[in-house]
C-alpha cells in the first residue's frame, strides 16, 4: 500500500471542492544557504505542498483554477550550469506528469495570470508563509508589502487544508507505521542497551543516526538524548552517562513519503530503577495507559489532558508530594510544576502537523478555547477527536530546579504542594512516555509494533 498519482489528483479534487472559487497558489520550498548559495542547509519540502503534488523539488508552487479546474506546476527549467554542480535535474513537465498535473507556467507567466486575475476580482487563496523566502515570492507574485502578506493569507484555504489533511488515510497510517517499524521502534530499544555508565549521549545519537540512514531515511525532528530530561527540549547530547540517571529519548524518523513518527522512552542508566525512579515512572506509565484507553471520537482532547493531570496529581499525593483535594489542585493549575506541558498534538507529514497553519486553528475551534493558565496553555491539541487523526499521547514528571525554586520562594499553590519533600528529587531529572495513536470509529489503534516500555520489560531487556 503506498501513495500514487490517483491519490494526489483526488487530494487537489477535494480541494478545489472546498474552495470553490479564485485561484490557488501553493508555494514549494526554497533550498536554504549555510553561508553561501552553494553550502546549502538540508533541504526538506513543505508538507502542504507534499500533500497536494508529492513532488520533493524546491523553488515550484501550484497554481489551480478553480473554475476552470486547470493545473499549473509552475518554475523554471533546470539549466546547463545547474547541471555541472547538482546533476541532471527533471525538467519541470516530468515533475508535473508525476503528480497528474497537465500543466506547466514559468514564474514569469504567472505574474502576468496573477495580475489578471487581480483586475478581474477573483480571489488569490495561498496560505501564511513561515520562511523569509516564501514571503518574498509571495509578496514579488502578488504585488504585496512583505508585512502584509501573513495577514492576507487565505482564511477559506487554511480551513479547507486543515479539515483535509487532518483525517488521515490508511495510507497516510501505513506510511506513519513503516518509520515506526522499520527504525524508530528498533533505534530506541538499541537506545536503551547502550544506556550505561560511561557512554557519551552523542555515541548514542551516532548509532540512531547510523540505523536511519542504513534505511535512508531522516529524523523528523532534532533528536531529544538527555539526562537532563527535565530541560523539555534539551538538544545538546554532550553528557557522559552516570549510574543513578535517567536517560529520556525524544526521536523519530520520517518515512520514505515523509510521514512522522515519534517516541518518547525513559531508561535508567544501567537497566535498573532506583525506588524513586519507579515510583515516579509508575505514575507516568499509568497514566499514558489510561489516557491512551480513554481515546475515542467525540471526545475532546482536553478532557483527556485534564484526566492525565489528575492522575498524575493522586500518584504524587500518595508520594506525599502534591496534597489536598485533587481537582482543586488541577483546576489551580498545581500539577503544572511537575507537568508542564500538554498531553500531545497531532502527527503527519510534520511532527506537529500543520501547526505552520496556525496552532490554534488545528488544536483549538469556536468551542474549545485555550487556556491561559501555565502548563495548560502549552496543550497543543484540545478539541473534539474524530476518526482518522492521530495523535502523540505523551505524559511526563519533571523536577526543574529552576522552576521549583521560584514556586516555593513565591509559597505558590502551597496548599497543594510539599516543597519540603521535594529537595529529595531535585537532581532527579524527567520522565516522559510517548507513542503514536490514531482514532478509528470505536476508539483507537495504537500505532507500530510494540516498544518495550514497562520497568519489567526495560529491566529485562537491558
Amino acid at each position: 500500500m503506498s501513495l500514487t498519482i490517483k491519490d494526489y489528483i483526488l487530494r487537489r479534487k477535494i480541494l478545489v471542492g472546498k474552495v470553490t472559487e479564485g485561484i490557488i497558489l501553493l508555494t514549494a520550498n526554497q533550498v536554504l544557504p549555510r553561508n553561501y548559495a552553494a553550502n546549502v542547509l538540508p533541504f526538506r519540502q513543505d508538507s502542504t505542498f507534499l500533500y497536494y503534488t508529492g513532488i520533493n523539488a524546491p523553488d515550484v508552487l501550484l497554481m489551480i483554477d478553480c473554475q476552470t479546474g486547470d493545473e499549473y506546476l509552475v518554475g523554471n527549467e533546470p539549466t546547463v550550469e545547474e547541471a555541472v554542480w547538482s546533476g541532471a535535474q527533471h525538467p519541470l513537465y516530468e515533475l508535473a506528469e508525476a503528480s497528474g498535473i497537465h500543466l506547466t507556467l514559468s514564474l514569469s507567466k504567472l505574474k502576468d495570470k496573477i495580475d489578471r486575475c487581480k483586475t478581474e476580482n477573483r480571489r488569490i487563496h495561498y496560505l501564511p508563509p513561515y520562511t523569509a523566502q516564501k514571503n518574498l515570492i509571495l509578496s514579488q507574485l502578488l504585488g504585496k508589502s512583505a508585512e502584509k502578506i501573513v495577514p492576507g493569507a487565505s482564511a477559506t484555504l487554511i480551513n479547507a487544508v486543515i479539515a483535509q489533511r487532518s483525517v488521515k488515510t490508511e495510507v497516510e497510517i501505513a506510511e506513519i507505521e513503516s518509520a515506526l517499524d522499520q527504525v524508530t521502534g528498533p533505534m530506541h530499544e538499541i537506545a536503551m542497551k547502550m544506556a550505561l555508565e560511561g557512554t557519551y549521549e552523542h555515541q548514542i545519537v551516532a548509532e540512531m543516526f547510523k540505523m536511519a540512514k542504513a534505511e535512508d531515511m531522516e529524523f523528523a525532528y532534532p533528536v531529544i538524548c538527555t539526562v537532563h530530561g527535565e530541560v523539555l527540549h534539551n538538544e545538546s547530547h554532550r553528557n557522559k552517562l552516570q549510574k543513578g540517571q535517567l536517560l529520556l529519548i525524544d526521536a523519530g524518523v520520517e518515512s520514505k513519503n515523509h510521514y512522522a513518527s515519534d517516541i518518547t522512552r525513559t531508561t535508567p542508566v544501567g537497566g535498573k530503577f532506583t525506588v524513586q525512579q519507579k515510583e515516579i515512572y509508575e505514575i507516568v506509565l499509568s497514566t499514558q495507559l489510561k489516557a491512551i484507553k480513554s481515546l475515542k471520537p467525540g471526545i475532546l482532547y482536553r478532557d483527556i489532558h485534564y484526566e492525565a493531570a489528575k492522575n498524575i496529581t493522586n500518584g504524587l499525593k500518595i508520594l506525599g508530594l502534591m496534597k489536598g483535594d485533587t481537582n482543586e489542585a488541577v483546576n489551580a493549575g498545581a500539577h503544572a510544576l511537575f507537568f508542564p506541558h500538554g498531553l500531545g498534538h497531532m502527527l503527519g507529514l510534520d511532527v506537529h502537523d500543520m501547526e505552520d497553519l496556525g496552532e490554534d486553528r488545528i488544536g483549538y475551534d469556536e468551542n474549545t478555547l485555550r487556556s491561559e493558565q501555565f502548563g495548560t496553555a502549552y496543550l497543543r491539541f484540545a478539541k473534539e477527536l474524530k476518526s482518522g487523526f492521530v495523535l502523540t499521547v505523551e505524559p511526563g514528571i519533571y523536577f526543574i530546579p529552576i522552576l521549583i525554586e521560584q514556586w516555593q520562594k513565591q509559597k505558590k499553590l502551597d496548599q497543594y504542594i510539599n516543597y519540603n519533600l521535594l529537595h529529595q528529587y531535585m537532581q532527579f531529572g524527567g520522565i516522559r512516555i510517548e507513542d503514536n495513536v490514531a482514532i478509528t470509529d470505536s476508539g483507537y489503534k495504537l500505532l507500530g509494533k510494540p516498544i518495550k516500555k514497562t520497568v519489567n520489560e526495560i529491566e529485562a531487556f537491558n
